[in-house]
């Protein structure tokens, strides 16, 4: 309810102010009084909601500026940056488009709005934390991973209670879940081990009597953090329909919204090639693209196209035991001063329109890996190869959500995400993925590639 309210919040507070400033100009601020909405003001007047909307959103608000000082912080920088930028377009048409008694008036009194609207969901968030207070029965491994699951920026709030062994259940005096729930917990968490115990089951039942939501990890992990647990998952956990196999009006519909994102995405790959071709003869020099195989969907072999960040042909490069290249890391020596910038703006990933308009890869899903990479990682991960299913994404659920994998244990925690996306994919779920890039691109949330 919180997270509806905050982007029902951020979407109207643009809209509102904007539209509500245009008129007031148009009716008494004008020299001579005009139709608001008859003039080509209208339009640009959307175009800058838009703006707004991106700035605001992109910047992490509301809900993740963790205090009215960070809200005003970022709420300030993003009216900031909407005004300059509608400002630069003005300047480049040579026409005042907007008025500036609608441009930084409205950039000004959304300030305070989203100040407001930051701290009305971070007490709604505090209180649905408050409300779901966790007991966990399951291993000393599993407790450890959940705690660091709630250090981290989980898809609900919550906060763990208590953490009971099944042996703790089982042979404790009386019920000792019951009591520790019934001391002021909302929710019980049971692993695969605690399942197993007749005990644990019959003492979840009894709170359950009493109104406590009772959940397998698996289904914790699903709605409160949006993955799907490895510990957790056997091969009948996975037996579930993926939209983009199994129903055929979403695969062809998906792939038309993907060919027109790629055609459009096309206009500034043209125009950025000459500035980064300029960028590269500074600090950069070498090829002007990066390619390399990578595996997509049906275990095809395609080849993904970036501009290039790193030294060409470095001799010095890192390996790994079989010869190649070794994982990518953030602060990667490799990596020149030109490529980092690339890197961070994120628009070394720009020439991978084409291979979205060739078909090699979707706006969504998971990020394509090298080959030597999927034959390691098949081998080692379980049900690895269930990604490779769908079309790879230029940005996907587990980019979003967890960023870099420099090694095993960084592409295990992906892979979780990733088949949380497989079960749940949908439209939706699409847009929400490219919302949460647009943060992840800004800054304000993620680090994925």
């Amino acid at each position: 309810m919180t997270r509806r309210f905050s982007l029902l919040a951020t979407f109207a507070g643009p809209i509102l102010v904007v539209i509500g400033m245009s008129k007031v100009h148009a009716a008494w601020v004008a020299e001579r009084p005009y139709d608001y909405t008859g003039s080509f003001r209208f339009a640009w007047s959307i175009a800058y909601i838009v703006i707004l909307l991106v700035t605001t959103y992109g910047l992490g608000l509301p809900d993740l500026a963790r205090s009215t000082a960070s809200s005003l912080k970022l709420a300030f920088t993003a009216s900031a940056v909407s005004a300059i930028g509608i400002s630069l377009v003005q300047l480049v048409v040579g026409d005042a488009l907007l008025p500036r008694f609608v441009v930084f008036g409205a950039a000004l009194l959304l300030v305070p709005w989203q100040v407001a609207v930051g701290w009305i969901v971070r007490r709604g968030l505090d209180r649905e934390a408050d409300r779901d207070r966790v007991v966990l029965v399951a291993s000393e491994s599993e407790a450890e991973r959940l705690t660091d699951e709630q250090r981290s920026t989980p898809e609900k709030p919550w906060r763990l209670e208590a953490h009971l062994r099944p042996e703790d259940v089982v042979g404790g005096a009386g019920r000792v879940l019951v009591d520790t729930v019934l001391a002021g917990s909302t929710v019980v968490v049971l692993d695969r081990s605690a399942l197993v115990e007749p005990e644990v089951i019959a003492q979840a039942g009894a709170v359950h009597e009493f109104g406590i939501r009772v959940r397998t990890l698996q289904q914790f992990y699903e709605e409160w953090l949006a993955k799907l647990p490895m510990s957790e998952l056997e091969r009948s956990s996975l037996f579930f329909d993926i939209a983009e196999v199994h129903r055929v009006r979403y695969g062809r519909a998906k792939r038309l919204l993907d060919l027109a994102g790629g055609v459009v995405g096309l206009v500034p790959l043209v125009l950025g090639v000459p500035a980064v071709w300029l960028l590269n003869l500074f600090g950069n020099r070498g090829p002007l693209l990066y390619r390399q195989e990578r595996v997509g969907r049906n275990g095809a072999t395609f080849t993904i196209l970036k501009f290039r960040t790193m030294l060409p042909d470095d001799p010095s490069a890192a390996t790994d035991a079989a010869g190649g290249s070794a994982w990518t890391t953030e602060d990667d020596p490799r990596i020149t001063p030109i490529g980092r910038l690339l890197r961070k703006s994120h628009l070394d990933e720009l020439p991978q329109v084409w291979n979205i308009v060739r078909g090699d890869l979707s706006l969504v899903g998971p990020r394509p890996e090298q080959p030597r990479y999927v034959h390691q990682l098949s081998g080692s991960l379980p049900f690895y190869g269930m990604r490779h299913l769908v079309r790879p994404g230029l940005t996907g659920w587990a980019q979003v959500k967890y960023g870099y994998a420099g090694d095993e244990d960084d592409a295990l925690e992906k892979l979780q995400y990733e088949f949380f996306y497989l079960r749940h994919q949908s439209f939706g779920f699409d847009l929400k993925v490219l919302g949460r890039t647009i943060r992840s691109v800004l800054g304000s949330e993620g680090g994925g590639r």
